[in-house]
Formats: structure tokens, C-alpha cells, sequence
């Protein structure tokens, strides 16, 4: 198992243990963030290494590979100086360095290919976190407000609305009663002051009445 595939299972093992035991969804995007920037930050430092030893293996490809021409170039010379024996000796060191340059080169490709796909995966763990801060905010908002629906719903529950209203009923009834007691006061009142009224007025008519009982009797002494 690689790197990446060791970063991979120890984020999920981590993210997983964090749902299991999570209560609070916020904090839990918030961790998950993070250890995703760890495991970039894990996966980069793979990366690196990687790097460095491709560097390191494409130097020592290189090396030998010149190596090997310049043992052909010292063996024409020892050639054209008549010297076959040293020539041949330069050809042996040639198909060492030969020899040496194809197995580096191998490693080399080899490394390089490795280190092209864990660019890939890097790149692709760095769009993954972009990602994942782009929907942290409204994550987040989301889970504010499913909090907040949850806390409305269990005080809603909590209220018993049958006793409430009932509760009501019972109070209307008395205030009802409390507007009808005023209305009856209220009229008896009225009624007071109305036959008092009739009284002063009946008081004004027989005080009137008399006057002409009076009138009368003096014309009629008068008239005597």
C-alpha cells in the first residue's frame, strides 16, 4: 500500500470515528476541513520525497549513460593509437556504464510514473477541499437551522394545546359573565335615573296643574 493509501484509510477511520461519536454537524464539517488539509499536507510531503527521488534517479541514469560515451569515445581513441588491447578494456567499462544507465533508466521511468499519478491525486485531494470549504458555509447554515427547527418542534411538543385552550374557554366564560354583570348595573342605572326623571317631571306638571286651580278660583271670586 502507498502513501495515498495509507493517508486515505487513516482520514477515513478518522472521519468515521468522528460521525460515530458526533453531536454537533458544525463542528464535524469543521474536522473534516481539517483533516483534509492534514492529509494534503501528509500527501504533499509524499510527494516531495517522490520528486526528490526521481530527481535523484534520472541524475544517476544520466550519469552513467554519459559515462558510457565517453568509455566509446576513449576507446576509439586507444583504437586509432593502435592500442586494441586498451580499447577493449575502454569497450568493458562502456557496457558496465551501459548496463548500469538501463537499469537506472528503468527505476527512473518507473519513478516517474509513480510521482505523474500522485500529482493526480494531490491535485485531485487539493479540488476536494475547495470543495469541501465552498459547502462549509452553507453546511454549516444548514445545520443552524435544522438546530433551530429541532429546538422550535420540541417546544412545540412540549405545549399541551387542548389545556391551553381550554383554558381559555374557561376564561372567556368569565369575562363574558364579568361584561353581562356590567350591562345589567349599566341599565339599572338607566333605570334609576329615568324614573327619577319622571318624577321631577310629574312634580312639574301637578305644580303646574295647581297654578290653574288657583287662576280659576280667583276669577270665580272675582266674578262673585
Amino acid at each position: 500500500m502507498g502513501i495515498f493509501g495509507r493517508i486515505s484509510d487513516i482520514f477515513k477511520a478518522n472521519i468515521n470515528d468522528a460521525l460515530d461519536n458526533a453531536e454537533d454537524p458544525s463542528k464535524m464539517i469543521k474536522l473534516m476541513v481539517v483533516e483534509m488539509q492534514e492529509s494534503i499536507s501528509k500527501a504533499t510531503s509524499g510527494l516531495a520525497t517522490a520528486m526528490a527521488q526521481e530527481k535523484k534517479l534520472e541524475r544517476d541514469y544520466k550519469q552513467h549513460a554519459k559515462a558510457a560515451q565517453q568509455w566509446e569515445q576513449k576507446a576509439m581513441q586507444a583504437l586509432s593509437a593502435g592500442n586494441e588491447d586498451l580499447a577493449r578494456k575502454a569497450l568493458a567499462k562502456k557496457a558496465d556504464s551501459e548496463g548500469q544507465a538501463n537499469q537506472y533508466k528503468g527505476m527512473y521511468d518507473q519513478a516517474a510514473s509513480t510521482t505523474s499519478k500522485l500529482k493526480g491525486q494531490v491535485d485531485m485531494l487539493k479540488s476536494k477541499l475547495s470543495e469541501a470549504r465552498m459547502k462549509e458555509s452553507t453546511l454549516q447554515a444548514r445545520s443552524e437551522a435544522a438546530k433551530a427547527q429541532k429546538q422550535i418542534a420540541k417546544e412545540v411538543g412540549s405545549l399541551d394545546f387542548s389545556s391551553s385552550f381550554s383554558k381559555f374557554d374557561k376564561f372567556e366564560e368569565k369575562i363574558l359573565k364579568q361584561e353581562a354583570e356590567a350591562q345589567a348595573f349599566t341599565e339599572l342605572a338607566e333605570g334609576e335615573n329615568a324614573s327619577l326623571d319622571d318624577d321631577f317631571k310629574m312634580l312639574e306638571q301637578n305644580s303646574a296643574v295647581d297654578d290653574d286651580l288657583a287662576r280659576l278660583r280667583a276669577k270665580l271670586n272675582q266674578g262673585g
